[in-house]
């Protein structure tokens, strides 16, 4: 009898998630598994902030795939996919094509701009290790040109930041660490130096605790970053950014370091490959299946769960897509095994922590209200948390967070 195949897209949270427990729950006889992604290693996206403002190094934030699955039991295809044909039941890749009997759609999310025009080519992100290195080593040569130049160009020295949610605040958290060295290491003055960060919203970290909000916003001033809340990028050029709040005349900002940390949307290849979506997130069923595709799942960023609470989607994060990971993998088993009945996901909270640097932090952990090293403390144990649940002791002890105050 002929072994189903279960594949796997994506070795993010949510895909390495579904199958280091995959490979668990099932033995070598019942399936076949398939883990596809284009790099062979995992990177811990809720780390890059630390890479792209060169506080950790970027080799750090990521472990090779091969350390964490069973190759007795997982075929690991390195390959980037193209497109998936849901009804001929394929996985199209640039170096060939995959079939399959369960598909786990775990590719992750990407940057969305909204349109705005320049960003594209003018703004930097924080969406991979590459993209981490390539933002670190463009503000180290800034301050290593600054001194350098018979003619100083402060511009060199001046770092916009679109956008004051989680990645925007915890790169900030680690860029006010890291300029101090920098300036100390390349003679810069640090009053030279403008940190400017640029939200549209009218509140930085929109939907979290208030009076957390404003300990982050004050921690941050004092350590020299501006805010423009309220107001929009209306373009990114070569120069910097043209801003504009409210009804007021657009105004430019000149820097030679924009980042943008503002928007992630799905994957493009959920719309390309025809699935109903909204801005690249498809509303899967209660037990995380695509509607109409019982052979489907998909999970973390191009998934959408709403919150029955306020009737809005979960905001997509590790935490949510590890859970969703986990219950994909029993639901897999369910259905190898033929039995109707799958688990329903429902997402446990187990609080939310904002970095503001290596040694200071807001959260809400358990229902409390924590700041400072206490907070800075429980992100370190989280970060070492989700190791330990993909990869045991031996990762942690490989890659965790040991200096803890």
């Amino acid at each position: 009898m002929r072994k189903p195949k279960i594949v796997i897209v994506g070795a993010g949270y949510g895909g390495l998630m579904t199958t280091v427990r995959l490979q668990k729950l099932i033995g070598v006889n019942e399936a076949d598994i398939v883990l596809i992604n284009k790099n062979d290693y995992h990177y811990e996206t809720t780390w890059l902030h630390e890479a792209s403002a060169g506080t950790l190094h970027h080799d750090r934030v990521r472990y090779d795939i091969s350390d964490v699955i069973d190759k007795s039991k997982v075929d690991f295809i390195q390959d980037t996919v193209v497109e998936i044909k849901k009804e001929d039941k394929k996985v199209v890749l640039e170096n060939g094509e995959v079939d399959y009997d369960y598909l786990v759609i775990a590719l992750g999310g990407e940057p969305e701009t909204f349109g705005i025009k320049g960003l594209k080519e003018y703004a930097f992100g924080i969406t991979n290790v590459n993209s981490s290195r390539q933002l670190r080593e463009h503000i180290e040569y800034q301050f290593a040109t600054y001194n350098m130049e018979e003619e100083k160009d402060d511009t060199r020295l001046a770092i916009v930041v679109g956008g004051a949610g989680f990645t925007g605040i915890e790169f900030l958290g680690e860029l006010t660490n890291r300029i101090p060295e920098l300036c100390r290491e390349y003679d810069v003055d640090s009053s030279k130096v403008k940190i400017i960060c640029v939200e549209a919203a009218p509140t930085v970290l929109p939907g979290f605790d208030p009076e957390l909000v404003n300990y982050a916003v004050s921690q941050l001033e004092r350590k020299g970053v501006e805010f423009l809340i309220g107001t929009a990028i209306k373009e990114a050029t070569p120069e910097g950014i043209i801003v504009a709040k409210g009804e007021e005349e657009p105004r430019e900002i000149k820097a030679n370091t924009v980042v943008w940390a503002a928007g992630v949307r799905g994957n493009s290849i959920i719309e390309k490959s025809g699935f109903e979506a909204m801005r690249g997130r498809v509303k899967v069923q209660p037990d995380l299946r695509v509607p109409g595709f019982d052979d489907v799942f998909i999970i973390g960023d191009s998934s959408l769960v709403i919150n029955e609470e306020i009737n809005r989607p979960y905001p997509p994060t590790a935490q949510i897509a590890m859970q969703q990971g986990e219950v994909v993998a029993r639901n897999l088993a369910a259905l190898i095994r033929n039995k109707s009945e799958l688990e329903t996901f429902t997402f446990d909270n187990k609080g939310t922590v904002c970095s503001l640097g290596h040694d200071d932090a807001i959260g809400v952990v358990f229902g409390k209200k924590i700041t400072g090293s206490k907070a800075s403390f429980m992100k370190k144990v989280v970060d070492n948390r989700s190791l330990y649940m993909i990869g045991g002791a031996g990762l942690v002890l490989k890659k965790g967070k040991f200096n803890v105050f």
